[in-house]
């Protein structure tokens, strides 16, 4: 008996196979008769769109749905904000000076009211407070601007909560995934097969997937938004420094 078996590779889909036959010859010894049977047998290929996948995730995906929106509008929200904030304004603290010296104290409170920036902010609270002494000057300087950066990090700790919950709740995904399956193969007995602990793996990797996409992507979120934060900082002590020496010069000027 010959046994001989033919295997087709279509080209425009590489990994795909198609088994066009299966040929058995039976050849007797005083007879040249010959049996041939042919079976095609196409294989059929079967694409997982990415909501098929959410879907098969279980009701797990829904806390890392929310968890996903929560991320990019907190992020897309602080940006903006903060990069508007960041743009430095070199003219901005000459034009201050030049007012202060000039004893016009109104205008260079409407240059920091037209200007709308932490910076600006807390060069107000300086003006209206020029006339204390120079530590207590200082101290309102530096309250003013802590609380500035307080409001530019708003949302932060609710960004830095999904980096980590996230996948968190894809392990917690993981862990059920694995008890449905178990539980499918109790229930089974004997007759066990793949299709049966489908339902658990995929419950158990798809939410293990996503938690760790969210988390991921909300850790860098945090992370470029507190860049921008400390750039926008280092400006603030640099714009505080310049001013408390105008103050010097402005006082001395005084005496």
């Amino acid at each position: 008996m010959a046994f001989a078996r033919r295997i087709k590779k279509e080209s425009p889909a590489p990994f795909t196979f198609y088994v066009n036959s299966f040929i058995f010859a039976f050849e007797k010894p005083n007879d040249m008769n010959t049996m041939i049977l042919l079976a095609a047998v196409p294989a059929t290929e079967q694409e997982l769109s990415v909501w098929d996948m959410i879907l098969k995730g279980g009701w797990l995906m829904i806390p890392i749905f929310i968890l996903s929106v929560i991320t990019v509008y907190l992020f897309c929200e602080r940006y903006v904000l903060i990069r508007r904030y960041a743009k430095k304004n070199n003219r901005f603290m000459d034009k201050i000076r030049d007012c202060l010296f000039a004893g016009n104290f109104k205008g260079a409170i409407s240059l920091c009211n037209e200007e709308n920036t932490p910076m600006s902010r807390m060069l107000v609270k300086g003006i209206l407070h020029f006339q204390l002494p120079i530590p207590e000057l200082r101290a309102v300087i530096e309250s003013s601007a802590n609380l500035e950066v307080s409001g530019m990090e708003k949302g932060l700790s609710t960004l830095a909560t999904c980096s980590g919950m996230a996948p968190m709740i894809g392990f917690l995904g993981t862990v059920v995934g694995m008890v449905q399956a178990f539980y499918d193969m109790a229930l089974a007995g004997n007759n066990i097969n793949i299709t049966l602990l489908s339902r658990g793996i995929y419950t158990a990797m798809i939410t293990t997937v996503a938690g760790l996409i969210v988390g991921i992507v909300a850790y860098f979120a945090y992370n470029a938004l507190t860049a921008r934060i400390d750039k926008v900082v280092n400006n603030m002590e640099s714009t505080s420094a310049d001013f408390m020496e105008t103050i010097y010069e402005l006082k001395a000027k005084q005496r």
